[in-house]
């Protein structure tokens, strides 16, 4: 059994939101695990089946990042104002609030982006990483991207370009085209999962974190993170380090290669037959991938 309890935490003028999952029957030494999500700004929704993690005995810690879902949005605030390390304060405040010491860290997509940078500054107590379905550099993910499109049937193609160049990616037709790459890349599954639907609904009712640093969608990454990288910064990374990925992921495999190629402790696992959600497409093989990573590398005290 797990209880779940949610918090409004402070950070700098704003709140950021927070999702505790805490088992009725902890394992001593099985440390807690925070879960960063996508987008940016896709909200933590579809990762909540990631919270029967906590079977293993671990707490499982979700939240909405600043901008989306239930924290605190902010849809003048300026595209500069947007950045990586906003996030990783982010982050920081919300261990110093909950006091946490020792713990694992899971991102998946710009949550796995957002993993690699706050591991890189060494923070206390990071025990793991898992970077899930992420690529190393957005220039990676945009080659990446062209070659799938590549592959797509030509008239999707012809509509996609079409109204690229015309700025008229908000049209049914755009949409459409863009659903074609979605089902082969980022999530193979018929019909999408609610939970995925509701991360979704948020992203465009409120889609200003998204648009800002990402673009209109997963393909056509114009936002602020379009020269993003991290890959001459990965040997900072100390700790050990899972890289997940699906057999059909939109971040393929030469988007991940570096943190491979760079992190000194770093392990690997590709998903036969999934895509960029993994995790909805196979729960039960993804989670328990992860669960084998974390027991690895908690610190048990029972003999």
């Amino acid at each position: 059994m797990t209880t779940l309890t949610t918090h409004r935490v402070p950070f700098r003028q704003w709140e950021t939101w927070v999702a505790l999952f805490t088992p009725d029957l902890p394992v001593a030494g099985a440390l807690p695990l925070i879960v960063l999500h996508g987008g940016p700004g896709m909200a933590h929704n579809y990762l909540k089946n990631l919270a029967a993690l906590t079977e293993t005995g671990r707490t499982v810690i979700l939240y909405d990042q600043l901008g989306c879902g239930n924290s605190s949005h902010l849809p003048d605030a300026p595209a500069d104002f947007w950045v990586p390390q906003l996030f990783v304060d982010e982050f920081l405040s919300l261990l110093a609030h909950f006091q946490i010491g020792d713990f694992h860290l899971l991102g998946q997509s710009w949550g796995g982006m957002l993993g690699a940078e706050i591991a890189v500054r060494q923070p206390s107590g990071l025990a793991s990483l898992s970077i899930c379905n992420s690529p190393a550099s957005m220039g990676l993910w945009a080659d990446a991207a062209a070659d799938l499109r590549e592959r797509l049937p030509r008239d999707v193609q012809d509509a996609l370009t079409f109204h690229e160049k015309a700025g008229t990616v908000t049209s049914p037709a755009y949409a459409a085209a863009t659903m074609a790459f979605y089902e082969r890349h980022v999530c193979r599954t018929t019909p999408f999962p609610a939970d995925f639907e509701e991360s979704v609904a948020q992203m465009e009712a409120e889609p200003t974190v998204y648009h800002t640093m990402n673009g209109p969608n997963e393909f056509h990454v114009i936002g602020t993170l379009r020269n993003w990288s991290i890959v001459d910064r990965l040997e900072r990374v100390t700790a050990p380090t899972l890289v997940v990925a699906g057999e059909h992921d939109e971040a393929t495999p030469a988007t991940w290669a570096p943190f491979i190629a760079n992190i000194p402790e770093v392990t690997s696992h590709v998903f036969a037959g999934a895509s960029h959600c993994s995790h909805l497409e196979q729960p039960e093989a993804f989670r328990a991938v992860i669960a084998a990573h974390l027991a690895r590398h908690d610190h048990h005290t029972l003999v």
